[in-house]
């Protein structure tokens, strides 16, 4: 899509100050070089201007606007993206949400909350759990926006037993590129009515449409959690194990795999040990429920297959200290491998649970193959790996020349397992030419035509997902 857009002049940012109030106008070098880039960093882009919006009207007016002028238009969270989804490739408008972070209702009788798409995921469980109600999905980077959450149709830790973030959003207020206003969806639990935009939206990444309105499903919330630390003596034996715990009676809330080096790396990015790090490597695991017996049954049954599969132990997590300290160091693991190198990428993989095992041990041999540092944690529970490739020094030619090399085959290992590129991470620019590459042409064909039925222009965040 060989759009020519047009650049930012006076007339342009004396419009959006007419919309929004001059303060949350920012343009040239007022724009901090954070809204540059998102968490990794490595794509960079300067806006030619940055708006804090406030609400869908502000949104409509300037995608009007826009529409009219042919100025591409980028919309932002708290940029916590890896794969430079948030980026302004093309200059012109960012919409910055952050100002937009009000919880509007919180409907008790559907069981339906509605908020703007500012909000951050931390703040959704501490408003809705003292009414004993519970927002499942659990994305390990909780300072994101349920609008960022949306748009890449984030998973987290909790996908095993409750699913994705799709499986939450029952409504959405929707900005279009010519700046109308629509509502898809809404407090209904079933819906047969036509095409499902709703889920269109969803995991769009803003290229199809700007999220100003999210109604979320909740369910009750669980009275009793526990988790399990599993020991292996090696991060095969403790992946294989994976299908078999899956298979018990009792499905875990979580399960994640982890290695020793990751767990030291975290034990000194957070100064505090973790229960036990003598093991090469681990599986966590989380049960939650409504009573303590139904717990109990869950997790002995699930323990005693771990121990008849290899484990060396298994360690109760059965208060809320301990399960916080457990928890903190795994979402801590992503910080603490970035503090340990210079650079990183990251592969967001996802393959068939049965394959989880061959994918990782077939990574680790990839750092030998490329002499870099490869790091690996994820979802085992539901195959969703996330495969740290680290800079270490590396200058800059050799870095991007091994990066690519490793990605290849990364990803050509997943197409062969029947996986997919990204389990929950998104496309944004990184990921493109490996979506391409995983699809057939009818499919991304049929990915650009939806684009362009949404987005004629191409003026919304451009250069992302297939556009």
């Amino acid at each position: 899509m060989g759009t020519v857009y047009k650049k930012l002049d006076q007339q342009d940012l004396d419009f959006l100050c007419s919309v929004c109030s001059p303060e949350r106008v920012f343009s040239g070098k007022s724009v901090s070089q954070d809204y540059w880039h998102d968490e990794l960093g490595g794509i960079r882009s300067e806006p030619e201007a940055v708006v804090k919006v406030l609400s869908a009207e502000e949104v409509s007016a300037i995608m009007k606007y826009a529409y009219e002028h042919n100025i591409p238009v980028t919309p932002r969270g708290q940029g916590t993206g890896l794969v430079g989804a948030s980026v302004a490739l093309h200059g012109g408008i960012m919409l910055d949400f952050c100002g937009m972070n009000h919880f509007l209702e919180l409907d008790e009788v559907n069981m339906a909350l509605t908020l703007e798409p500012g909000v951050l995921l931390m703040d959704i469980a501490k408003y809705v759990e003292p009414h004993h109600l519970f927002y499942p999905p659990d994305p390990g980077e909780k300072t994101a926006t349920i609008g960022g959450n949306v748009n890449t149709n984030a998973g987290g830790m909790r996908a095993v037993k409750y699913g994705v973030t799709r499986d939450y959003v029952r409504g959405l207020q929707v900005v279009l590129p010519d700046g109308k206003i629509i509502e898809v969806g809404g407090k209904i639990v079933k819906n047969s009515s036509g095409y499902d935009l709703k889920d269109l939206f969803v995991g769009s990444e803003g290229t199809l449409g700007i999220v100003t309105k999210i109604i979320l499903r909740l369910i009750p919330l669980p009275k009793c959690k526990i988790s399990l630390l599993v020991p292996f003596s090696d991060l095969k034996a403790a992946i294989s194990a994976v299908p078999e715990i899956i298979k018990t009676s009792s499905v875990p809330t979580a399960v994640e795999f982890m290695e020793r080096e990751v767990i030291l790396a975290a034990e000194e990015f957070l100064n505090r040990k973790f229960p036990d790090n003598s093991a090469d490597a681990y599986l966590l695991l989380t049960f939650d429920g409504m009573n303590q017996t139904e717990l109990e049954l869950a997790y002995h049954s699930v323990a005693e297959r771990c121990l008849e599969l290899g484990a060396r132990d298994v360690f109760l997590s059965d208060t809320d200290e301990r399960n916080e300290s457990l928890w903190a160091a795994r979402g801590a693991f992503l910080e603490a491998i970035k503090a340990s190198t210079d650079e990183m990428d990251e592969c967001d993989v996802v393959v068939p649970r049965i394959h989880v095992a061959e994918f990782v041990t077939y990574a680790g041999s990839l750092q030998k193959k490329y002499q870099v540092r490869i790091r690996s944690f994820g979802h085992a529970g539901d195959g969703n790996l996330h495969i740290y490739i680290l800079r270490d020094g590396l200058g800059q030619a050799e870095w991007e020349k091994r990066l690519s090399a490793v990605f290849a085959d990364l990803y050509g290992r997943a197409k062969e397992m029947g996986g997919q590129v990204s389990g929950e991470h998104g496309i944004g620019y990184a990921k493109k030419p490996y979506l391409c590459d995983s699809l057939s042409p009818d499919a991304v064909g049929l990915m650009r035509g939806i684009k362009q039925a949404f987005d004629p222009k191409n003026l919304l965040n451009p250069g992302k997902v297939i556009g």
